[in-house]
C-alpha cells in the first residue's frame, strides 16, 4: 500500500508543479482515507522539500461554516506551508501557476517557541510571537474543482499561496474583527474573524493537536494559518486584491498571467 501512497503523492505534486489538473484520488480508490490522505499529503510535500523547499508552518482549512459549504466538507483540515508559497505583501501572483486558484481572508500566527499536542486557548497565545492580516491562496488540482475530503487533504488542503500584512502584538483582541476582502476596489467578502471557529485561537489550538496527530509540531518561527473567515473568491487575471482586517491592517496582491 505504501508504494501505491507515493504513487498518489508524486501524482499531486507534479499536478501542483506543473499547474495541470488530475482526476480525483478516490475515483482511482473510492476506500481512500482521512489518515492515508495525510500520509499521501506528507510524502508529496516531502518531494517539495527535497527539490530545496523549506517548511515554514502549516494551515488549518475549512475553519469557517462558510467554506465547509463551498466545498461540501464538515471536517477541519491541516496542511503544510514551504516558503515557496510565500507572495510577497503588495507584490503580483502568477495566474498561470494555478489550476482554479482562489483567495481567501485569514488571521496568521507567528510562534514564539514549540507547541504540541493538546493545549488550552491560554497556552496557545502564550506560545505566540506575532498575529497578522493575510490571505491564503488555494487551488484544487482536481478536474472540475471536485473532490471528497480524502483527495482535499491529500492535495495538501489545498494550500498554494500566502500574502502576510504587518506583523501586530498577539495581546490584540482577535475575537471579532471586521474583516473586509475587496477586488478592484469592490467589497467580494465581508465577514468577522469570528467566523473562524468561533475565535482564531481555537484554530491555532486544533493546529498543535492535529501536527501532533501527524508526528510533527508547531515550532518556533513557524506560521500558522488560521483558516479562511469567509468564502473564497475565484481569481481573473488582472485582478487586485486587498485585505482589510480591524485594528490589524491590510494585506494586497495583484493577478497578472
Amino acid at each position: 500500500m505504501m508504494t501505491r501512497l507515493e504513487d498518489l503523492a508524486a501524482q499531486v505534486d507534479e499536478a501542483a508543479l506543473t499547474a495541470q489538473a488530475i482526476p480525483q484520488l478516490t475515483e482511482a480508490l473510492p476506500g481512500l482515507t482521512v489518515e492515508q490522505a495525510y500520509q499521501i499529503q506528507a510524502l508529496s510535500v516531502a518531494r517539495r522539500v527535497a527539490r530545496g523547499e523549506r517548511r515554514i508552518g502549516v494551515k488549518m482549512g475549512l475553519t469557517s461554516r462558510a467554506k465547509m459549504i463551498q466545498v461540501g466538507v464538515d471536517e477541519v483540515v491541516w496542511g503544510r506551508l514551504t516558503d515557496k508559497m510565500l507572495l510577497e505583501e503588495g507584490g503580483t501572483l502568477s495566474r498561470s501557476r494555478f489550476v482554479h486558484p482562489r483567495i481567501e481572508p485569514e488571521i496568521v500566527f507567528l510562534m514564539k517557541k514549540p507547541l504540541v499536542g493538546t493545549v488550552t486557548a491560554l497556552e496557545a497565545m502564550a506560545a505566540v510571537e506575532a498575529i497578522a492580516p493575510a490571505m491564503e491562496v488555494i487551488d484544487s488540482r482536481y478536474m472540475n474543482f471536485k473532490f471528497a475530503l480524502p483527495d482535499v487533504i491529500a492535495d495538501n488542503s489545498s494550500s498554494s499561496g500566502l500574502v502576510i500584512g504587518p506583523w501586530c502584538s498577539p495581546q490584540l483582541d482577535i475575537s471579532n474583527l471586521g474583516m473586509v476582502m475587496s477586488v478592484n476596489g469592490r467589497p467580494t467578502q465581508i465577514g468577522s474573524s469570528a467566523a473562524i471557529l468561533g475565535h482564531p485561537v481555537r484554530s491555532l489550538v486544533a493546529a498543535a493537536r492535529m501536527v501532533a496527530q501527524g508526528d510533527e509540531a508547531l515550532s518556533a518561527g513557524d506560521i500558522v494559518m488560521a483558516g479562511g473567515a469567509t468564502a473564497a473568491h475565484a481569481l481573473s487575471v488582472g485582478d487586485a486584491v486587498r485585505l482589510e482586517v480591524q485594528t490589524l491592517g491590510s494585506a494586497a496582491i495583484a493577478v497578472v498571467e
